[in-house]
């Protein structure tokens, strides 16, 4: 009777320590970790990326510079010379060195409007020509236009004052394309006139777009020394791309 005591006993403490075992072998077991697709990203990491956006406290999206610029190529050492600067070497316009330095501090992607007919190289020449355009209120056709617009929220549009107006080819870029729900920030040059009126007509040929009032004039005689001007006043508006 006694052996049959001791047997089952035996047999009931075999079989505890077995099940404590595989417990023990269980809890050592590594959790799994969930699979991620490759080239899948989660919710919550692009969630994270549109809060960074919004938390620069700028205009949200990708950045365009579009300038109109006609580097004066005749006749004067490029330094003298009011409507062109020497940067690293090269003559660039005096608009085209404004766009430059945006594109430089924001990252975004530069788009220079050029029309199918070339504009005089000398100053007077030029200054007669554009006169002219303006009299006959003419749209001259250009050679490229802006390609994937739906990239981009905030455009910088830049152009030279002429005879107190926008150049001929901005009428025909703002005509021809609906930047309706964009940040439009105007930028120009001028040989004394600011902006002139031109603002107001940038709002008036882009009615669904915002116009940001807060926007950069530089004298063509002051354009040279104007980078630091330039910096400051991009940092001020706090668009990055």
């Amino acid at each position: 009777m006694k052996k049959g005591k001791l047997l089952l006993s035996a047999l009931l403490l075999a079989i505890l320590l077995a099940g404590c075992s595989q417990e023990s072998e269980q809890d050592a077991q590594p959790a799994q970790t969930p699979e991620i697709t490759s080239g899948t990203v989660p919710k919550r990491a692009t969630a994270g990326t549109d809060d960074q956006k919004k938390s620069s406290g700028g205009t949200n999206g990708n950045v365009l510079i579009a300038y109109f610029s006609v580097p004066e190529a005749v006749g004067v050492d490029a330094v003298a010379r009011a409507s062109r600067v020497v940067e690293d070497g090269e003559v660039v316009g005096n608009t085209q060195f404004v766009a430059e330095t945006i594109q430089q501090e924001t990252g975004g992607e530069i788009f220079r409007i050029e029309t199918v007919q070339e504009y005089p190289g000398d100053h007077d020449e030029l200054v007669d020509f554009g006169e002219n355009e303006l009299a006959e209120d003419a749209r001259p056709d250009l050679k490229n236009q802006i390609e994937n617009l739906e990239n981009y929220d905030t455009i910088f549009i830049g152009y030279p004052v002429w005879a107190g107006d926008l150049p001929m080819p901005l009428y025909t870029l703002l005509e021809s394309t609906d930047f309706s729900g964009k940040t439009i920030i105007p930028f120009s040059t001028h040989g004394g006139s600011g902006f002139s009126g031109t603002i107001g007509t940038l709002e008036d040929l882009q009615p669904d777009a915002t116009i940001n009032t807060n926007g950069l004039t530089v004298s063509r005689e002051d354009v040279s020394e104007s980078r630091e001007d330039i910096v400051q006043w991009v940092n001020s508006l706090s668009v990055k791309q």
